[in-house]
């Protein structure tokens, strides 16, 4: 299954990933350059699916490259920062750069990083439930640092790439859709 992670620099995209990989987190930033990859295998109702992390660069100048891992995901991870509201306003950049990409059937997820900073926030949780509901993502606030709500944010689109699998919603015979069994 191919999952790409977006937004934009410095929200934590990779801390997110070697949060659910490695159960790690770095205090120094470290920008992304182009893409990073993360492999692991994930057991979902007695089907083991080999997940596939695309860790992309938040950078304008990289968005080019960033773009062309778009085709074929399952899933995509919009992550912004609570406490940057230009990270939250650019997700619907994002998200529309995912859609014009022809993956409907994609299980898409907005994701809120930087829980943990509470004091610091700018972006409401009320207002992003809103921007998620009118956009028909799900919605999940989470801590790289803590590690709060990480698993939950995979487990909920697992849970729902497993039911479009049921539902018949991807064409599992050519590869195409983003998952090989």
């Amino acid at each position: 299954m191919k999952f790409v992670v977006v937004g934009d620099e410095c929200v934590g995209k990779t801390s997110i990933a070697e949060q659910l990989i490695n159960h790690t987190f770095k205090n120094k930033y470290v920008s992304t350059i182009a893409v990073g990859f993360y492999t692991y295998i994930v057991p979902i109702n007695d089907k083991a699916f080999k997940v596939h992390i695309w860790d992309t660069s938040g950078r304008e100048r990289s968005r080019k490259i960033t773009r062309a891992h778009f085709p074929r995901i399952i899933c995509a991870l919009i992550v912004y920062d609570i406490t940057n509201r230009d990270s939250f306003t650019n997700a619907s950049t994002w998200l529309s750069e995912i859609r014009e990409s022809g993956n409907n059937h994609a299980v898409i997820m907005l994701v809120g990083n930087k829980s943990d900073q509470m004091e610091n926030r700018v972006v409401t949780t009320e207002e992003a439930t809103y921007f998620a509901e009118q956009n028909n993502l799900f919605f999940i606030e989470v801590s790289a640092q803590t590690r709060s709500n990480i698993d939950e944010a995979f487990m909920i689109v697992y849970s729902h790439i497993n039911e479009n699998i049921d539902r018949g919603k991807y064409d599992l015979s050519n590869g195409l859709c983003g998952i090989k069994l």
